[in-house]
């Protein structure tokens, strides 16, 4: 067995997609993996599987969301091992004491041509970043909502991808210590 990370993008976000967490832990029960913890509401799972259902998760609740409630939201499935190297990994350490200004994307794939000269362009004086194959770090410490590089950061990767702050990166790997 093996925790999988499940980051579902863009549910439950001002009224949209709405993925109640009860109804979720219902659909992985569903697909043979009970025990499904959530992080609060929003879209952050882990879960215990074997490495024969890791392999098809992402497609397979993707699936199950769609025929449930309508829509079919972008899951990017880590394996525990993933979270922790990005966590331990991370460039920006002393910035860890202000949760909210650093933020992680998880990318579906490593980019094969990233645009990162446009994405320093776009940054402030006081922004950082630093991709580091499929994570892509960013410290905002004039806040994230201020910040023109973030909004242009998937563009600019060329991949699919989901942002997490800090507090939340952290939480939902002490979840998935919590199914180990």
């Amino acid at each position: 067995m093996t925790t999988c990370i499940l980051f579902f993008r863009g549910v439950n976000v001002e009224g949209h997609n709405k993925l109640p967490m009860d109804d979720l832990k219902a659909m992985f029960g569903a697909l043979g993996i009970p025990g499904a913890v959530t992080h609060k509401q929003s879209g952050n799972v882990a879960v215990r599987c074997t490495r024969q259902q890791a392999g098809s998760l992402g497609n397979r609740i993707r699936a199950a969301v769609q025929e449930r409630l309508g829509f079919e939201p972008t899951v990017l499935v880590l394996k525990i091992q993933e979270l922790e190297h990005a966590v331990a990994a991370n460039p920006f350490r002393e910035a860890a004491r202000d949760p909210k200004s650093l933020h992680l994307w998880f990318l579906a794939t490593e980019p094969a041509e990233p645009n990162l000269a446009k994405l320093e362009q776009l940054k402030s004086d006081s922004e950082r970043f630093e991709l580091d194959r499929k994570v892509f770090y960013l410290h905002t410490p004039a806040g994230f909502g201020q910040s023109r590089l973030a909004e242009e950061v998937e563009k600019c990767l060329g991949v699919e991808a989901t942002a997490r702050n800090w507090r939340t990166v952290t939480g939902v790997l002490e979840m998935g210590w919590s199914l180990s």
